[in-house]
């Protein structure tokens, strides 16, 4: 991700083009003893990365963490929004924060070679026999997220307040945080004062961290639109409505919607990912289906785009004489994930005294998406940082050939695994003591 000027002149802060290595002494001691826990939190990564669970079946995984939690002395609940867990440690009077990580894998078939790949085959929602593996840092997290976890119980001295440790089902189907906040997650438990989460970035060497204050993640929407037509025979068209036709004429115009219904200086964009039509040759179908994706950042321009790719469809219908109006429905939505920009400068103040100014850099908004947006949509302030993970002489190497490295959903996706973790450590526990309470 290409740096832009930073949040503020305060922080001082530069991309390191080959990477960074930790402050040799952090500030902190409760960071001292994360040398004692590496091999314990190698181990876990290790485990998590050979055996993911898709979205909605994180069943085992969310029990491996929920043991580690109550052996560290943390209040557990299960099974909160589904395979969710919600672990409190309470350590007097002070402000309660949040530490979310995700927990699901992807339906990917691993391809790094690595020797503990994972090798894991599921059925699917559906009933198919699928890959499975961490191919979005997931593993990255809850490793991070369970080594903050053990430095913040081992230092009880040193803070006051509420470690809220969320381990977030399904993110990847943007599904968890709504199902977790629906089954009650800031009323069961303390509404957090904060909320604070990570994720891992290829773009970025290992060692380093990036921020964005404000729009950090674009809402996702899945739109899916049958269009209904009158089928025939392919050599006789004029007793047909061809909905093939309908079809094509539908996509070119909803590219009308962000060239020339949207504001040029308002992010969106809109793709059609999966047009589906016909059986032969020589037969026009009664109807063809399409799987949109849609991504904005403001409310108001979601608003208006999904109200227009409904008012297209229709007049395109219409315009073929279509024997009844299309279906239009969103099926799925995630909203746009809001760094609180306050708390943005808090806690890159925080971190970058620890990894060194030179490691963190401001990075440019993405329009992929994070359901870790409803928790601030829900009233508390909160903050997403970037993870960088690429090995700082490979990611060198790969800028000066103009080389894509492989990106977030890829079967090979492979963090530089001991500096990522080491790095993901420090900057969640340096954040969460930044927040909670000083004795």
């Amino acid at each position: 991700m290409k740096s832009l000027p930073l949040l503020a002149a305060l922080f001082a802060c530069a991309a390191v083009p080959g990477g960074g290595a930790l402050a040799a002494e952090p500030p902190s001691p409760v960071l001292g003893g994360i040398d004692a826990i590496y091999p314990d939190l190698d181990a876990l990564y290790r485990d998590l990365h050979q055996s993911p669970e898709l979205s909605l079946q994180e069943e085992k995984t969310a029990a491996k963490l929920a043991e580690r939690l109550r052996k560290l002395g943390y209040e557990v609940t299960p099974k909160v929004g589904g395979h969710g867990i919600v672990a409190l440690l309470r350590n007097g009077k002070g402000p309660t924060v949040m530490l979310r990580t995700d927990l699901d894998g992807l339906p990917v078939e691993e391809k790094t070679g690595l020797p503990y790949a994972s090798q894991v085959k599921v059925k699917d929602a559906s009933g198919s026999t699928v890959s499975v593996m961490h191919a979005c840092g997931h593993d990255v997290h809850m490793t991070s997220w369970l080594g903050t976890a053990t430095l913040l119980a081992k230092s009880k001295d040193k803070w006051r307040g509420t470690v809220m440790l969320v381990g977030q089902p399904a993110e990847e189907v943007g599904a968890g945080a709504r199902a977790m906040l629906a089954d009650g997650l800031f009323k069961r438990f303390p509404k957090p004062d904060f909320a604070v989460a990570m994720h891992t970035v290829g773009t970025a060497a290992s060692g380093t961290v990036q921020f964005t204050p404000g729009y950090s993640m674009a809402s996702v929407d899945s739109i899916d639109i049958t269009l209904y037509g009158k089928g025939g025979h392919g050599a006789y068209p004029h007793t047909t409505v061809d909905p093939v036709v309908m079809a094509a004429r539908t996509i070119l115009s909803l590219q009308t919607l962000i060239s020339r219904e949207k504001h040029p200086l308002e992010p969106a964009v809109l793709t059609v990912g999966s047009i589906h039509g016909g059986t032969k040759h020589n037969i026009i179908p009664d109807d063809v289906k399409l799987q949109l994706t849609l991504r904005t950042y403001k409310p108001e321009v979601r608003k208006a785009l999904i109200a227009g790719i409904e008012r297209v469809a229709k007049a395109e219908a219409m315009a073929s004489n279509a024997p009844r109006p299309p279906d239009v429905a969103v099926t799925e939505g995630t909203p746009a994930t809001f760094n609180d920009p306050e708390l943005t400068k808090r806690l890159v103040g925080a971190v970058g005294r620890v990894l060194g100014p030179q490691n963190l850099s401001e990075t440019q908004p993405v329009m992929g998406g994070e359901d870790f947006s409803e928790y601030g949509r829900a009233g508390v302030p909160a903050v997403m940082l970037w993870l960088g993970i690429t090995e700082p002489k490979r990611l060198a190497q790969a800028q000066a050939a103009g080389e894509a490295l492989p990106s977030a959903h890829s079967p090979l996706y492979a963090p530089d695994r001991e500096r990522s973790l080491r790095t993901g450590v420090t900057t969640l526990t340096t954040a969460a003591l930044e927040l909670l309470g000083k004795p």
